[in-house]
């Protein structure tokens, strides 16, 4: 603790550390303080004295300090000042803390350094991964198209029905890989920020339809039952068709995925303002409440067991979550567990750029609040025809 005049000059020095920052309380020189402070600090120094003479009760300075003496041994230290006032409130003095933060700065350096390394790992894999994706998609396009042929039988009719069974095997298990693919590309676009947006026109009901249409088959097969509810006069919205076509199919996709036989998974599109409401809900098995935070992490998956009953590889809540940011939307998830799960995105109709450039990534799972406007919209969107 030093204690100085209104032009800064020591007059006093206490603490039971006095001795190691190099003061004797019983030489006290008037400059001792400043003379201690490396060069480069004493602007800040003088600013935070300057602070106080302006009216501030309290200054900070992070600075340099020779301790122990003058032979170019420094240490980072922080000095906090306190102003003393006379009766007419004017500056009479002020006293200081010095604080040794060599730990600290330590400390600091070793975040900086290993936020540096998890930057670099972060930018490595990405590359690596836009390299493999894009090195599988060659050989993945051949075994596609020759599965295809030998599927149609244009080369001839298969001797037995096994072949065709394992030939049909091999185009599907072709199709879903390279679906994982085309995911991690668009991952790592987005990671790397170069996922361009061509955004248009276009209604949001035939969106929604052209996903009924994908992915009905799939649902009939297991024997889920997929609708979907248009609100009436919605209007055209300006986004990323594609994108929204990909949000639209990965979340359904999920809640056919995650929903036993006799179940519902329901597509709502609704009004809310200026924004588009995209409700994807289900009566499913549910999330668990510890486990809806794990959620949208790239390649992570709620049950990442080998025994796991559902598979995937863990991308698809993370590309929707990437694509409903670079549109300067929010998605939220609810759910419980065996009563389902409801998927909300929120994007404005007029297509706004705000998060186009720059995203925060992967982007976080946010409580989406319950407004009274959206839900009245959406109870008062057409009753859904269950085919």
């Amino acid at each position: 603790m030093t204690r100085h005049d209104r032009s800064g000059g020591l007059l006093s020095v206490a603490g039971a550390d006095a001795q190691a920052f190099g003061f004797s309380p019983d030489r006290i020189q008037p400059n001792a303080v400043i003379d201690r402070v490396h060069v480069a600090g004493r602007i800040g120094y003088l600013q935070a004295v300057d602070d106080l003479r302006r009216g501030a009760a309290r200054a900070r300075a992070d600075v340099l300090f020779a301790v122990g003496g003058f032979e170019n041994h420094y240490r980072p230290v922080r000095i906090d000042f306190v102003g003393e006032c006379d009766a007419d409130g004017a500056l009479s003095g002020f006293v200081t803390q010095i604080t040794d933060r060599g730990q600290e700065a330590a400390l600091e350096e070793e975040v900086a350094r290993a936020r540096d390394e998890a930057l670099g790992a972060n930018e490595a894999k990405t590359r690596f991964l836009a390299a493999v994706s894009h090195e599988l998609r060659t050989p993945l396009n051949a075994i596609l198209g020759f599965s295809d042929i030998l599927t149609g039988e244009y080369f001839g009719r298969f001797e037995n029905d096994k072949q065709k069974e394992y030939c049909e095997l091999i185009n599907r298990s072709g199709k879903h890989l390279l679906a994982v693919v085309n995911a991690m590309l668009d991952m790592s676009k987005i990671e790397a920020g170069r996922y361009d947006l061509v955004k248009e026109p276009f209604d949001i009901g035939d969106a929604v339809s052209a996903t009924e249409e994908m992915l009905s088959l799939a649902a009939r097969a297991k024997g889920v039952v997929l609708t979907t509810r248009v609100a009436r006069q919605l209007g055209d919205v300006c986004a990323d068709r594609r994108a929204i076509q990909q949000v639209l199919i990965n979340l359904a996709s999920n809640a056919i995925k995650f929903t036993e036989a006799g179940g519902v998974v329901t597509i709502d599109a609704a009004r809310a303002g200026e924004k588009l409401v995209l409700t994807v809900s289900d009566t499913g098995v549910g999330i668990a409440p510890d486990k809806i935070g794990k959620l949208g992490q790239p390649f992570v998956q709620v049950d990442s067991t080998y025994a796991r009953q559902y598979e995937g590889a863990g991308l698809g809540l993370a590309l929707v979550k990437g694509l409903v940011a670079l549109h300067g939307g929010s998605f939220a998830i609810e759910s419980e567990v065996g009563a389902g799960t409801k998927a909300t995105v929120i994007l404005p109709f007029e297509g706004e750029d705000g998060a186009d450039n720059a995203i925060e990534f992967p982007p976080r799972l946010i409580e989406r609040a319950r407004t009274q406007t959206i839900e009245e919209t959406l109870n008062g969107a057409a009753e859904a025809k269950i085919a």
